[in-house]
């Protein structure tokens, strides 16, 4: 052990050696892992230039990475990001905890995360809560042991553990998803519960006069979305129990006809239905195409998200749109202006919603 110790130091401070036998001699030492300054003894640099050109490139001349690339290819180098975060006090992380990896509503913003962080020195990862608080806690204390530059965290929702953590965090956080006036640090989305209450006016604004609401999952977000219809139904003197049907189950297009079927058991008067997601919408009117229910005559329905196949579903399917990426795009912006010295102008960025009617609730003449 000692003497491979005494030949691997000695190797990385030979400086006479020829680089190829060099270079031939280190991959044959048994777990040998080369080291920046074998790189830079390679690439005929120093140490900090290899360093500067890992971190920040663009601080780098063209024809010196170009060295450094294929010294590091050559050698087989991967940098110890361990090491850099000690070196440091911080690594180059942005943490970013979502609840769901395959929804495509989260694909959306994590694909707009990584369209504004792709040419910045930082590194995006992802750890995924599965919907549980508790995983949300684990995902925090493994985050901030990396020592991470900031965090993006979905929903405002966290446990007292959770927010703790957030609270105390030596990093900038921003929530997103939706709207709070009181955020950790920064947050962009919207309101769950105002894009409720606008399609549940919609419903009532075409003509339907006994709406219902199907809704899955019943994340905070969904609950809050079930509040705006109930807000919006109650005072219309229109909110029947009955008609709305909850699941903590996993949403589905499946899952949507078999709660549409249980919904027109129950209350087989309503006319209307307003769906917390897309996926339930489309199962919706599936059923209700099984059942020779008319839509948007007989009955009207409107989605959520307003993903791509509502426009191609027919009828065509009325959603609320929300600006996934665009929540994204915002949230990384702002860290990275935090980042730099220059908080934005306003800590909390409302991105808002759009109803989007289609076929599926147009009763009234267009």
């Amino acid at each position: 052990m000692f003497a491979q110790t005494f030949c691997q130091v000695s190797i990385s401070r030979i400086c006479c050696v020829h680089k190829e036998w060099k270079a031939n001699l280190l991959k044959k030492i048994d777990n040998y892992r080369p080291t920046l300054a074998d790189v830079a003894a390679e690439a005929d640099v120093s140490a900090m230039t290899v360093s500067r050109a890992l971190r920040e490139p663009g601080r780098v001349s063209e024809e010196t990475r170009n060295r450094i690339n294929a010294a590091i290819e050559k050698l087989g180098y991967v940098p110890d990001p361990a090491a850099r975060t000690l070196a440091a006090k911080r690594s180059d992380i942005i943490g970013v905890i979502v609840p769901s990896v395959t929804n495509s509503v989260f694909s959306d913003v994590m694909n707009g995360i990584y369209s504004v962080a792709e040419n910045t020195p930082y590194q995006i990862q992802f750890g995924n809560s599965h919907y549980s608080p508790i995983e949300e806690e684990r995902l925090l204390r493994t985050f901030l042991g990396q020592k991470p530059v900031g965090l993006i965290v979905s929903g405002i929702d966290q446990t007292p553990t959770s927010k703790a953590m957030l609270e105390k965090a030596p990093c900038r956080v921003v929530q997103i998803m939706e709207t709070a006036p009181d955020p950790i640090d920064m947050i962009v989305g919207f309101s769950h519960r105002d894009s409720a209450v606008a399609a549940t006016r919609h419903l009532l604004d075409q003509g339907y006069k006994k709406p219902g609401m199907l809704a899955a999952r019943m994340d905070p977000r969904a609950q809050r979305r079930v509040e705006g219809f109930r807000q919006v139904t109650t005072e219309t003197g229109q909110w029947n129990e009955a008609a709305v049907v909850t699941t903590s189950a996993r949403s589905s297009v499946t899952l949507g006809g078999h709660l549409m079927a249980d919904l027109l058991s129950k209350a087989p008067e309503t006319d209307a239905i307003l769906c917390n997601n897309d996926d339930l919408a489309l199962g919706a009117l599936f059923e209700c195409q099984r059942r020779g229910i008319k839509v948007p005559e007989d009955m009207g329905i409107c989605g959520f998200n307003d993903l791509e196949m509502m426009a191609a579903a027919y009828p065509s399917l009325t959603s609320v749109r929300t600006f996934r990426s665009e929540i994204g795009k915002e949230a990384t912006h702002m860290l990275l202006a935090a980042l730099s010295g220059e908080d934005p102008a306003e800590m909390m960025h409302d991105v808002g919603f759009e109803v989007i009617a289609r076929q599926s609730t147009q009763r009234r003449p267009s």
